[in-house]
C-alpha cells in the first residue's frame, strides 16, 4: 500500500482526473476508480496530499454500500486488488485498499443532497430568505440545529474547479423528469436515514450528506463516493452544540486553517504545514475507526 497523488496507468485509457479520483475504462461496460490522496478546499487542489486519505474514503463507502445494499444497487463489481483484471497486477501496491472496479453508469446531472442540519450554505439561504432550496423552515432556527424531517435539497454538479449550486425540486424535476426525481428523493432520503442512525450509535452526528446515482441501461445505481466526510458533515456528538460551528471529522478541520490565511480561494493554494497535514490525517483516521469500530490498517 503506498501513498498516492497521481496514477498512471498505461494499460488502460485515463477518462477522467477529478479532484480526489482517477477513473479508467477497462471496457465499454466496466471502470477502475481509483481514489487518491489528493486533498481539495474550496474546489482547489492542495499541493500536498493526506496520505492514505484516499484509502480511508474508498473503505468507508464500502462500508456503507454493503450496509445499504438492501436499499439501493450499487456499481461495484470488485474491491479486492487480487480480483482485478490481471492487466492491473503490476499496480497492486497502489490500488491496494484505494480501487474498485464498477458497472459504468451514465451519472445523473445533479448532486442528491441531503440535510439534517441546518449548517453552510442551507443555513445561509435560511439566514437570507428562511427557506432552503424552496422549504419554508420555522423561524427562530440557528446554526447547527437539529432539523425535524430531513431535507432533500439537490444541487447542479458542477465541472472541475467550479461550485456546485443548489437548486429547487422544480429544477431538478426539469433536469431529470419527475419519475426518476422521485425515485432517487426516496432513495436519497432513506439512505441517509439508514447511515444517520447507524451513526448515532456510534457517537457521530452525520449532519449532511450527497449522494450520487447513475443509470445502467434501466437501472438506479449508487455510484461514486457514499457518506465519506469528504461529501458529508460528521461531527462528534459528544461536542455537539447547536448555534455554533461544529467540531468536525471532516475536511472543515483544514477549510478553517485555509481561511485563517490570507489565501483568496483561487489557485495556487498555500503550502500546507505538516502539523495541518498530521492532523487532517488524524480526522479522517478517526472517522473511520468509530464508524467502523476498527482501526485501518496501514503501513
Amino acid at each position: 500500500m503506498k501513498i498516492v497523488t497521481k496514477t498512471k496507468i498505461r494499460e488502460f485509457p485515463l477518462l477522467s482526473r477529478g479532484k480526489v479520483r482517477d477513473i479508467y475504462e477497462i471496457d465499454p461496460q466496466t471502470l477502475l476508480i481509483v481514489t487518491t490522496d489528493r486533498m481539495s478546499a474550496f474546489d482547489v487542489i492542495m499541493n500536498e496530499p493526506i496520505p492514505y486519505k484516499g484509502v480511508v474514503l474508498n473503505q468507508i463507502t464500502l462500508f456503507w454500500m454493503d450496509a445499504f445494499k438492501d436499499l439501493a444497487a450499487n456499481h461495484l463489481l470488485a474491491t479486492d486488488v487480487r480480483d482485478f483484471p490481471a492487466a492491473l497486477a503490476p499496480y497492486a501496491d497502489e490500488l491496494e485498499g484505494r480501487a474498485v472496479v464498477v458497472r459504468k453508469a451514465k451519472p445523473l446531472p445533479i448532486e442528491c443532497i441531503v440535510r439534517g442540519y441546518l449548517t453552510g450554505s442551507g443555513f445561509k439561504d435560511y439566514k437570507a430568505t428562511g427557506s432552503v432550496c424552496g422549504y419554508k423552515l420555522p423561524t427562530g432556527l440557528v446554526d447547527s440545529a437539529k432539523l425535524e424531517t430531513p431535507l432533500f435539497t439537490p444541487s447542479t454538479k458542477a465541472d472541475l474547479g467550479a461550485h456546485d449550486e443548489n437548486i429547487t425540486l422544480a429544477d431538478a424535476k426539469s433536469r431529470i423528469g419527475e419519475g426518476l426525481l422521485k425515485k432517487i428523493q426516496e432513495l436519497s432520503l432513506a439512505i441517509y436515514s439508514r447511515g444517520r442512525d447507524l451513526a448515532a450509535q456510534r457517537g457521530i452526528i452525520i449532519a449532511d450528506t450527497k449522494f450520487e446515482f447513475g443509470l445502467n441501461e434501466k437501472d438506479i445505481l449508487l455510484i461514486d463516493e457514499v457518506m465519506t466526510p469528504d461529501s458529508s458533515r460528521f461531527w462528534p456528538a459528544d461536542r455537539y452544540v447547536p448555534g455554533q460551528s461544529q467540531p468536525s471529522f471532516d475536511k472543515q478541520y483544514l477549510r478553517d486553517w485555509l481561511s485563517s490565511t490570507e489565501w483568496d480561494k483561487t489557485p495556487p493554494p498555500p503550502a500546507l504545514p505538516a502539523e495541518v497535514i498530521a492532523e487532517t490525517q488524524k480526522k479522517y483516521l478517526e472517522a473511520f475507526e468509530l464508524l467502523t469500530g476498527s482501526p485501518l490498517q496501514l503501513p
